[in-house]
This record gives C-alpha cells, structure tokens and sequence, in this order.
C-alpha cells in the first residue's frame, strides 16, 4: 500500500516523499483515513512504528486545504507529557509542513525555557499547537491563546497523559475546549487503569491495535544479569568497557542516583551525563544532542527519558534499577531496536527486586534467563518467596510468585543501596 491509496492529497504524498516516508507502516496504513474523516482514533502501537506522521501528515493535510477559509484560532491541539517529545513532533511537523505551499501556522510550547518569546510567538494567531499541559495552562492564564476554536484533540503518549500525574491538569484543558471535537489518542502502551477515560474522551472511535504487525520489526534482545545492589555501578562499568557499547541509555529510579551513577562512570573514564527534571531544558539539549553525536558514551536518565526520546540506531538500554510498572519496561526499551535495527535490552535484577522482575517478565510476555557474570555475582541471599538469583531455579518459572512487600526499613535501606 502506498500513501497516495490513503485519501491524502498529491501535495501530502510528495511531502512524506521528501521527508524519506516512502511506503506506510501498518499504523499509518490503519489511521490516516479516519483521521481525515474527522473520526475520533485510539491507536495502539509500538514505539518506532510511526505514531507521530500517522496523525501529523492527515491534520496538515486538512488544515492545508481548509486555508482559504481557515482562520488565524488554534484548530488542532497537540498534548505531549515532555518537552523532548514536543520538540520530536514539531520537527516532524516543521519537516512535512515545508514542502506544502500553504502550510498552516504552527507554535510548538513547553516548559523550562522563558515563557515571554513563546507568547509574542503566538501573536496574530495559530492553527496548530503541540504543547505540554503545564506550560499550555501557564499560557492560557496570561491569555495567550484560547481553545474555544479546536476542533481536534491529539494525545501522543496518551496513557502518561491520562495518569495521576496530569489528570488534573488534562481535566482543566479538557473544560475550556469545545464538547464536540475529534479525539486522537496514541501510544504504545493503554493499560486497564486508563481505559475508563479513553471511553470516556472519544465516540465510536476507529481501535487500532498493530502490536504484532510491522513491516520494520522489532528486534531487541533481552537480558537479567544477577548481582548486589552495591555492585551495579561496578557491572555496568564492566559491561560498557568489555563490550566496547559507543552509546547506552541507562535508566535509574531517581535525580540523585542519575547524577551518582553518571559521576562514577565520569570517574572511570567513560562519558557520561545524567539526563533529568532538573536540569534546565537548555542542558536537556545539549545532552540529547552530544549523545546523539556520539560525543557521549553513556546517558543516565529517569523515566523521563522513556517518553518522547527518538535516538536512531541506539544500540544498548540498561535497566540498572528496574522499572516502576511492566508499562514502564515497554517505554523503556523501546528506544532500542527501533526502525528494524537490532538492539539490546540489558536489566541487572537485585536480590530485593526478584518479584517485581518476575512480575515485568509476566505481564510482558519476556521470558529471561538470569546470568551471573564472573566477579560481580550477587553475595545476599534471596528471600524463599523470591526464588534464587541464579539461572539454575529456573526463574523462568517464577512469574507468578508474589514477593513480600518492603517494610519502611527496607524502602531506606534501598534508597541508600540505589546510589551506590
């Protein structure tokens, strides 16, 4: 199938021509056209299948052709959770919008940068906003913009939108927009817990669910290495230098581990930086872009860094501390092996973290073997309910086993272990 069987217009195909979009992926394949009917869309993809253009060449499609009429009110809005994946959409938007001749007018907001150039951009009007919800509410109370005139809603990331986390916000953003309005909402992951909502949010909408279907298919390997807690920085410098990585992702569990860990390996001559909330969002640049020149060997990053990060051929993705949710390990090491590429996704399981990978491996269908690695073997005994850390107890077995809850002793003596 090819882009111009979609319903798209000659001036679309040729600006996805341009962009490299020869041939669309199964996800593109399945939501073009009901977007430009104006159908509501609950896409459910894996990352690296195409979710961004799958939305974002049909919506400039149609606010292109609307132009005569169209006027200067914000038509489509964009809710993203992070600034990177703002800034992601705005350069896929930016790179099609060129080729067509009257592209929309497009403002691209967010937060940890000053708001003043960002509001006397948005003078004389907009058609298109991509925008994170906090610095969207920021704008909205200066009286920047007004969203009386949208017509279509657009959740990237939708279940980390739909949270705890921005309910409130999404909530407030949700009052001030028009009731009748089409509703697209993708990520690669809709856990149960946010399904009442997407009823909620969207009519009779086109489902889609591609997770098994790509022309570019995902291939990445996964490994448990087991170990101690105190030896994690230990074995992660080991795996980088034995292994000769020139990239890797790391992911910790919070600010101060990713600043400790990216210290430690600075300390042993590996390029490192930490990549968090803390940072300004000048550094957060910079970063990304280092690493992506490969002027960084190693990035350790919170969670925040599983949403929005599109790093081309990324080989290696390490859990050193394990991921909060089985939604979270899918986030994760989905920035590997992305657009056909092999990559490599590598967790190092502590004694006290038995359980919750048994669970991740349970709940995403991954079954993996825990290595022991010469030197860096775990010394602490694993609680019964857990099962041993070794690949001779058969964890693949050990799925369903529920390990004990952490006492309030534990969750410090973690905390401390964490940073090590």
């Amino acid at each position: 199938m090819s882009f111009s069987e979609l319903g798209l217009s000659a001036q679309a195909v040729a600006a996805a021509a341009a962009e490299g979009f020869v041939q669309p992926t199964p996800i593109q394949q399945q939501a073009i056209t009901p977007v430009l009917q104006k159908r509501d869309v609950v896409g459910h993809a894996q990352t690296g299948s195409g979710k961004t253009l799958a939305y974002a060449l049909p919506l400039l499609d149609r606010l292109t052709a609307q132009s005569a009429a169209r006027p200067m009110q914000i038509q489509v809005l964009i809710l993203v959770p992070t600034r990177e994946l703002a800034v992601q959409v705005g350069t896929t938007l930016q790179g099609l919008a060129r080729h067509f001749a009257q592209a929309p007018k497009m403002n691209f907001v967010y937060g940890g940068v000053s708001i003043n150039p960002q509001m006397m951009a948005l003078r004389g009007g907009t058609q298109l906003v991509v925008a994170t919800p906090g610095r969207l509410l920021d704008l909205l109370d200066h009286n920047a913009l007004n969203l009386n005139a949208v017509g279509t809603l657009v959740l990237d990331e939708a279940d980390r939108l739909l949270e705890l986390g921005f309910s409130q916000e999404l909530q407030r953003i949700q009052s001030l927009l028009p009731k009748q309005l089409q509703t697209l909402l993708f990520s690669a992951t809709f856990p149960s817990s946010v399904m009442s909502l997407v009823q909620e949010m969207t009519e009779e909408p086109v489902e889609i669910d591609i997770q098994n279907a790509s022309q570019s298919p995902v291939v990445i390997t996964h490994r448990a290495i087991a170990t101690d807690s105190t030896s994690r920085t230990q074995l992660l410098r080991h795996l980088i230098q034995s292994h000769q990585w020139t990239r890797v992702l790391v992911f910790v569990a919070t600010k101060h581990a990713a600043e400790i860990v990216a210290d430690k390996l600075r300390k042993a001559k590996i390029a490192a930086e930490p990549f968090h909330g803390l940072l300004s969002q000048g550094k957060r640049t910079q970063v990304l872009a280092d690493f992506k020149a490969s002027r960084i060997t190693a990035v350790v990053a919170t969670d925040l860094a599983a949403r929005g990060i599109d790093i081309s051929q990324l080989p290696v993705v390490v859990n050193y501390d394990l991921p909060r949710s089985a939604v979270e390990y899918t986030h994760r090491v989905g920035r590997t092996g992305r657009a056909g590429d092999a990559g490599l996704a590598v967790t190092l399981v502590t004694p006290d973290t038995h359980a919750h990978f048994a669970l991740i491996q349970k709940r995403n269908s991954v079954q993996m073997s825990l290595e022991t690695i010469a030197g860096f073997e775990s010394k602490q005994s694993v609680p019964p309910e857990m099962g041993s850390p070794t690949t001779q107890s058969k964890p693949d077995q050990a799925g369903g086993i529920k390990g004990r809850r952490p006492n309030k002793k534990d969750k410090l003596r973690a905390a401390a272990n964490s940073t090590r």
